[in-house]
């Protein structure tokens, strides 16, 4: 009798010691530490676009993979339903700010960015999106002003910032400007290695990037070809070179526009592309325990309802409800270290304490 009772304390222990919080820690301990993280905005994009395109891709995405999932409220400071400004700088500057600020709050102060906050900590940053560099989300993690119209003064803030590479469209802002500065030769001084199609992008094999492919934005998908996933793929090679680590956001942009445009075909072709620059994203993070993927959204549009559909042969019907943006909260995938961080129901403006808690930094 003894010897059972001996026995059932023994197992007691066991247990006990591996559901204690002390074993909690030591767990959190030996989880990789967060050195990369890869923020992937699908602007627009709701879970009725997600299984648009999953539908359309006769039933799975590679955003599947992600273990994580939680969802995010976008309204701003001053607005139920959020543009894409007010979204953006909530992800990237960790504030609700009212519609139509880029990179400042409420009361039009500027606020550091996450990119920031890793140049600061000598980490590699980049920006890639299927639309101008200048636009507002984008714009978010680089620039502060008071208006997402003022893209010629955001392309002075990408010029004056700290970042280490940056890809899209936008180029008028830079060399066909009002005040008739050239700013490429001005990021050429500074280092950068200035690219104007997506050829010579594939060249640069080191060093700083200012890749402005279009003089305003790529074309919609399939149109502009592999530029996203080949984008996020250059990026994260001249980004992996930085020991201390690297901090990039891609936006695919052209989600929202097809939704604003109640286009089906373009929603879907624009959400499938984007998933495929996310699989290059979660290939990097499966060879690189020490990197985050978050694949999330600024705010959803058009109001989308799935209405029928088939798996087996892709073809899916999306009613819209708008042609603008609505209120809903929006979805946010996690894959990779620290990727359970990200489970639950929490604001917008909560990504960044995240990712800096993770990252190690002080807010």
């Amino acid at each position: 009798m003894k010897r059972i009772q001996l026995s059932f304390l023994i197992i007691l222990s066991v247990l006990f010691t591996h559901c204690s919080p002390s074993a909690d820690k030591n767990e959190q301990k030996s989880a990789p530490q967060v050195k990369n993280v890869i923020v992937m905005i699908g602007d627009g994009m709701g879970v009725s676009q997600v299984y648009a395109g999953l539908t359309a891709n006769k039933g799975s995405l590679h955003l599947e993979k992600c273990q994580f999932v939680g969802f995010s409220k976008t309204f701003s400071a001053n607005n139920y339903i959020t543009d894409s400004a007010a979204g953006g700088t909530a992800i990237a500057c960790g504030v609700k700010t009212t519609n139509g600020a880029i990179g400042v709050d409420a009361d039009g102060n500027s606020v550091k960015s996450m990119l920031e906050y890793a140049a600061e900590h000598d980490l590699s940053t980049g920006v890639v999106s299927s639309c101008s560099v200048t636009h507002a989300t984008p714009a978010s993690f680089v620039a502060h002003q008071p208006s997402r119209k003022m893209e010629e003064e955001i392309a002075v803030d990408f010029l004056n910032s700290d970042i280490t590479l940056f890809i899209g469209g936008g180029k008028r802002y830079f060399d066909a400007r009002s005040d008739g500065e050239n700013l490429l030769e001005k990021l050429e001084a500074k280092g950068f290695q200035v690219a104007l199609n997506m050829d010579d992008v594939k060249k640069v094999t080191s060093g700083k990037l200012a890749g402005l492919i279009a003089d305003e934005h790529p074309e919609s998908y399939p149109e502009r070809g592999e530029f996203l996933p080949e984008s996020v793929q250059k990026a994260i090679d001249l980004l992996k070179n930085n020991e201390k680590g690297f901090f990039l956001m891609v936006e695919g942009s052209q989600i929202d526009w097809a939704c604003h445009g109640n286009d089906q075909e373009n929603l879907v072709n624009e959400m499938v592309d984007f998933d495929r620059a996310i699989k290059v994203a979660f290939d990097y993070a499966a060879q690189d325990p020490n990197t985050l993927v978050i694949v999330t959204a600024d705010h959803e549009t058009g109001g989308a309802a799935l209405t029928g559909g088939n798996l087996s042969t892709g073809e899916v019907g999306v009613t819209f409800g708008t042609k603008g943006h609505t209120s809903v909260m929006v979805p946010v995938f996690a894959y990779g270290a620290g990727a359970v961080d990200f489970a639950g129901i929490y604001q917008n403006s909560d990504i960044l304490s995240k990712i800096i808690k993770l990252y190690g930094f002080e807010k």
